[in-house]
């Protein structure tokens, strides 16, 4: 008995390694919102899409980080694309 739970013990630690150790697949990009001008930055990780769906996402605008889209859209509101 005390053999299979070292087993069982042993399996969990090493799928939690391996998931920690795999890199995330999260990209996002900036949504502009058609009635207001308002950009937003979307996780396409999350399986669903926005709502209500009166948005168009901002071409070029996929990127790996949170920060790198944080500064993607700073630049979008110092030249005016976006709305604050």
């Amino acid at each position: 008995m005390r053999r299979i739970f070292a087993l069982c013990a042993v399996a969990v630690i090493g799928f939690t390694a391996l998931a920690a150790s795999s890199p995330a697949q999260a990209a996002y990009h900036l949504i502009r919102w058609q009635d207001t001008g308002f950009c937003q930055i979307w996780d396409r990780s999350i399986p669903t899409a926005p709502y209500p769906g009166n948005y168009s996402v901002i071409v070029g605008s996929e990127v790996p980080t949170f920060g790198d889209a944080l500064l993607f859209k700073d630049g979008l509101l110092r030249n005016g694309t976006c709305a604050f």
